[in-house]
């Protein structure tokens, strides 16, 4: 309870997290600031970077410009490790900005909805997750509303369509797809 309260009057906006403020930016810089206390490296604009393995396939450390930093673990992009991750799906993705909040969550600021599958007739639920002005992710007067899904289709507008129908208007919208692994 004492960290709760401590950690209200950290960061702007009432609350004690620092996301959604500012975005997802944060949680790297976060990130970066905590591992630097605690004796982490970060390896920035080097280019080429190889992750090394010992012969048990333990990660020992990152080599880029033959310099090597060693460590156990590395938390990186899946493109820096592409012969060990595996691809396992697709997550469809729709990313729109609205001047308005989400119809019927009381004018809100951020919301967050899940949609059972089994009410969407789907293998799995789709997620709905809106942030505004008030967290300085957009312009005065604007919300960004994302809804996902693991893709079941190559469809992603027919696909999201009851997660982006939740929304009422949108002024733009933009629709891709990811790997996940």
């Amino acid at each position: 309870m004492k960290l709760y309260a401590e950690s209200l009057a950290r960061f702007q906006g009432g609350s004690p997290y620092i996301y959604p403020l500012y975005g997802l930016g944060e949680l790297p810089q976060a990130f970066a600031r905590l591992s630097a206390v605690y004796g982490g490296t970060y390896m920035l604009n080097k280019p080429e970077c190889k992750v090394e393995f010992d012969s048990d396939g333990k990660v020992i450390g990152v080599t880029s410009e033959g310099e090597t930093a060693k460590c156990n673990k590395v938390v990186c992009d899946p493109s820096y490790l592409s012969d060990k991750v595996k691809k396992v799906g697709k997550v469809a993705r729709a990313v729109c900005v609205m001047s308005h909040p989400i119809p019927d969550t009381n004018d809100s600021h951020s919301a967050q909805v899940i949609l059972p599958q089994k009410q969407l007739g789907r293998k799995s639920d789709m997620y709905v997750f809106c942030c505004s002005y008030a967290h300085n992710v957009a312009p005065k007067g604007k919300y960004i509303a994302f809804v996902s899904a693991e893709a079941e289709t190559d469809n992603p507008e027919q696909e999201l369509k009851p997660g982006v129908d939740l929304l009422g208007s949108v002024d733009e919208i933009f629709y891709d797809t990811y790997d996940r692994y």
